[in-house]
């Protein structure tokens, strides 16, 4: 079972350690590159800062965002502004969406989210735990995937290995770590199954493609590839 308070508090967590890191950066090297190809660093903070809204949207039953256009452009507008202005939005929009969630709330109501997915309520902590989390490494600014907290780690590989089950791409896939943990996913593409082994860590580099997967054994043919998020 899915505790959203719990995860309200790893936000909360979350959110001061990327604070902490984002506060150590410049207007210099904020319009420097993101790990994220065509984005500067900048645009991590304004999307993070315009995820938080947009989660309060989702939260009070509005549309997650007006549309892709409008999303995109809020990106574009915001991310050459300096960093106090980015510190003061990430921190302003963070408290927005733990007030919203903090308001009493039917956790397993189905909410909707952008492109018409749908999920539980109780998941949006979760959802905004993970963004946090991982554009926190795509800063590239000393927070990387070893840095994440191993809960973190697990249930995000449990998410995306549930994601992409039975994908039409992806052939059989089972991820083995060292210590004997096991995801299955894909199954939707011909092919023979493929067996990966490596680390929880090297394992998500792979699934969120944060990383090419190098780091991973594949026995039963080469490493599957995946589609993007």
């Amino acid at each position: 079972m899915i505790d959203h308070a719990h995860d309200l508090e790893a936000v909360r967590e979350a959110t001061d350690r990327l604070l902490g890191a984002a506060g150590k950066l410049d207007d210099g090297s904020l319009a420097g590159p993101s790990r994220l190809p065509g984005w500067s660093r900048g645009h991590v903070l304004a999307h993070l800062s315009r995820n938080a809204d947009a989660l309060v949207n989702v939260l009070q039953g509005r549309p997650m965002y007006a549309n892709s256009e409008t999303r995109d452009a809020d990106i574009e507008r915001d991310a050459p502004r300096p960093l106090a202005e980015h510190l003061t939005d990430l921190r302003e929009s963070g408290a927005a969406f733990m007030i919203a969630a903090a308001e009493p709330a039917d956790w397993s109501r189905t909410v909707t989210m952008r492109n018409g997915v749908t999920d539980s309520a109780s998941r949006l902590p979760f959802r905004r735990w993970v963004e946090i989390e991982l554009h926190h490494v795509d800063l590239g600014a000393g927070y990387e995937l070893e840095d994440l907290p191993e809960e973190f780690v697990i249930r995000e590989n449990d998410f995306l290995a549930e994601r992409f089950a039975g994908h039409p791409g992806v052939v059989p896939t089972t991820a083995v770590t060292e210590d004997g943990r096991i995801w299955t996913t894909g199954g939707g593409s011909d092919g023979p199954p493929a067996r990966v082994r490596g680390s929880a860590t090297d394992i998500l580099g792979w699934l969120c493609g944060r990383r090419d997967g190098s780091a991973l054994t594949v026995e039963g043919g080469s490493l599957p590839a995946l589609p993007p998020l």
